[in-house]
């Protein structure tokens, strides 16, 4: 087999817990990671240089080792001693820099896929090592799950067993917001923090869609409407046209609804206009 093609999902957080800083400068989390059905499509093929080249349809797309698609075929190769070069062609339909962990999603759907086509029979469990080499959320994506749960520093991963289908309207404005500025605006709440994540979870398994909508949260909020205090009238205009709940997905600056159904998500969305070019209907994959 000399080129595979696989498909690269995003993530929405339906509640994001920040705990409190680790000895090794990152954040300590407890989230859920929702895997939603609007993708990327990545195609790997041999090369017979020793080049591993990228190519993918957005610009701001790093094309070098800052890519982490990049990074994980460079792990494998070397550990591997796999001979030959490599092209990554992403078609790129997951915002950038958006917290809907499109390059998490990418440097996974690598790991996952050079796993057979160069055939290294990796488990799972191998897998998840150097997906947590590569970065905090590209654990979720090697698991084949919709949901589950994360905790660290969102590395480690526990599959939910819940078969709940959630349908969402997502908006993505045309901002770029970093990581590193978000968490270092949030300010820790050190005393009478609730556990969102046990909230959540029991009205996941129920099915109870709008329990599940009052029950959405991101302890980032505030950070990100600091750095861009005029989307909270995205949320605004969310709930105001029907939706049981609003809520960012990571960093930001993703916003998104819980709908109950295809038509109510559908009418969601209508209530938009053409200023929003970045505007989804998703569901749970």
């Amino acid at each position: 087999m000399d080129q595979l093609t696989v498909s690269s999902p995003a993530k929405l957080n339906l509640v994001l817990d920040v705990l409190g800083k680790r000895s090794d400068g990152f954040h300590e989390l407890r989230t859920i990671f929702e895997r939603i059905d609007l993708t990327d499509q990545i195609t790997l093929s041999r090369l017979k240089t020793d080049k591993i080249s990228v190519r993918c349809s957005h610009p701001d797309v790093p094309k070098g080792p800052g890519n982490l698609a990049v990074k994980a075929a460079m792990m494998l190769r070397e550990d591997f001693g796999v001979s030959g070069g490599l092209n990554i062609d992403i078609i790129k339909n997951i915002p950038v820099a958006a917290g809907l962990g499109g390059g998490s999603s990418n440097g996974a759907a690598v790991l996952s896929g050079l796993n057979r086509l160069w055939r290294l029979g990796l488990d799972t469990l191998d897998l998840v090592k150097y997906a947590a080499r590569l970065g905090s959320d590209v654990a979720f994506f090697v698991y084949d799950v919709p949901l589950a749960l994360g905790t660290g520093r969102g590395e480690l991963i526990k599959p939910l067993d819940c078969s709940t289908k959630l349908w969402h309207v997502l908006v993505t404005p045309r901002v770029k917001m970093l990581t590193k500025e978000v968490f270092a605006r949030h300010k820790l709440r050190l005393t009478n923090k609730k556990d969102s994540v046990n909230i959540l979870v029991p009205f996941l398994k129920n099915g109870d869609w709008k329990a599940c909508g009052r029950a959405l949260s991101n302890d980032l909020e505030g950070a990100i409407l600091s750095v861009r205090p005029d989307l909270i009238h995205i949320k605004k205009k969310l709930l105001d046209a029907g939706a049981a709940g609003v809520c960012f997905s990571g960093s930001g600056p993703s916003v998104f609804a819980l709908a109950d159904s295809r038509r109510h998500a559908d009418e969601v969305r209508a209530r938009f206009d053409r200023r929003y070019s970045r505007i989804f209907v998703v569901r749970t994959l």
